[in-house]
């Protein structure tokens, strides 16, 4: 231990006295390790923003749809006991229909037909819905007299945006017409979009308004995934024979990682990068011996070992590159969580994730690495040197 802890510090003075010989490689060295947790950290932060926005209109991975089809409709109520059997036997934990409608809503300025989805509390977490003002359905909501709704930011603002803690109501035309309560408010999809609205199945039932078409849909893990898929179809083919039955996945995972080529290719020009500074690191460090040549003689006639020169010159390439690498990191870093990155990186997520100690660790593990390999070889030379032609250099 006080062998290795005398080649750090015998290294970190031959850099003190070489620093200017030095400086250039290891300023490629940390723009290289910069360059490569930059793109290992902003890959993580684009996939987490292509995931959030997958799963608003996908679902989480791995989410399940199930149809069942024929020449005639199936049974409403056999299919939604089906559907519970199903939740009771896999030990489902979230789940949701969702069906789709139009429907009148009256606004302050006259009633406006309002694309409606019609869901189970599940759905939020099932598509990651971000709610930025109020909350999202709980379990006993379908118990209101008046149905609750979740509305869209321009639902919200056609209605004159009023404060959620007042219940504030909104009216459903029709016949009979309905009172429901905003309980929250969701962003829009995309800038202009027209007002939108949630609401439970029973509430809407319960208020006569009917899905235009209907899918179920749950969550599981993805190991889970395939052996249910088998698994359900078999069961829901007994329940109905003659019927199509359809169990796939929807979530953007069901194809594997869209990044993951992507990442890996600019991954691979990052590493390049990172050869060309070990190359320089490597070209000054080969110098640098060679000048070292009578000093590196005399130490082996005072008794110097071979282990010793040979860990002191490969340890002086290894602190060069360790501090360089953690100035790279601290780049990488700065890169990524800039603000202006982060936006533009992933516009889809309110809340963004850390920076990623897998890409701090990677980066500091090719920093060191690096030194290890372009200090060997100059080590090597350095053993080889003779005493005598050594002193006579």
């Amino acid at each position: 231990m006080t062998g290795v802890v005398s080649a750090l510090v015998e290294a970190w003075q031959e850099l003190r006295i070489n620093k200017t010989r030095i400086l250039l490689a290891l300023i490629g060295v940390a723009l290289s390790v910069g360059a490569l947790t930059s793109v290992v950290g902003v890959g993580d932060l684009a996939r987490e923003g292509f995931k959030a926005s997958s799963e608003r209109n996908g679902g989480r991975s791995a989410t399940l749809g199930l149809g069942v089809y024929g020449p005639t409709m199936p049974d409403p109520d056999k299919l939604e006991e089906a559907y519970k059997g199903i939740i009771q036997r896999y030990g489902v934990e979230y789940y949701t229909h969702v069906g789709q409608t139009q429907h009148g809503f009256q606004f302050p300025y006259g009633v406006q037909q309002v694309f409606m989805q019609l869901v189970d509390p599940g759905y939020g977490v099932i598509h990651r819905v971000d709610v930025t003002t109020g909350s999202w359905f709980a379990a006993n909501d379908e118990e209101r007299l008046a149905p609750a709704v979740v509305v869209s930011e321009a639902f919200y603002n056609a209605a004159g945006r009023p404060s959620l803690v007042t219940h504030p109501k909104v009216t459903l035309t029709g016949d009979p017409k309905t009172t429901a309560v905003m309980i929250g408010v969701v962003p829009d999809q995309h800038p202009q979009a027209p007002p939108q609205a949630f609401m439970l199945v029973g509430a809407a039932e319960r208020a006569g308004i009917a899905s235009e078409g209907g899918q179920f849909k749950f969550w599981v893990q993805d190991a889970q995934a395939g052996p249910l898929k088998a698994a359900i179809a078999s069961d829901l083919q007994q329940q109905f024979p003659g019927m199509q039955i359809q169990v796939e996945r929807m979530d953007y995972a069901s194809y594997g990682d869209p990044f993951a080529v992507a990442q890996l290719a600019i991954g691979g020009v990052a590493g390049l990068v990172l050869l060309l500074g070990a190359v320089g690191m490597l070209n000054i460090s080969m110098v640098t011996v060679r000048y070292r040549v009578r000093e590196i003689g005399i130490r082996r006639s005072f008794g110097a070992t071979s282990r010793r020169i040979f860990l002191g010159v490969m340890m002086e390439s290894v602190v060069a590159t360790a501090v360089a690498g953690v100035i790279g990191v601290m780049l990488g870093v700065a890169i990524v969580k800039n603000p202006w990155i982060e936006s533009m990186v992933a516009p889809g997520l309110t809340e963004y994730p850390p920076f990623p100690i897998e890409a701090a660790m990677l980066g500091l593990g090719a920093a060191v690495l690096v030194g290890a390999l372009a200090g060997a070889i100059p080590a090597t030379v350095a053993v080889k040197v003779k005493v005598i032609d050594a002193i006579r250099f």
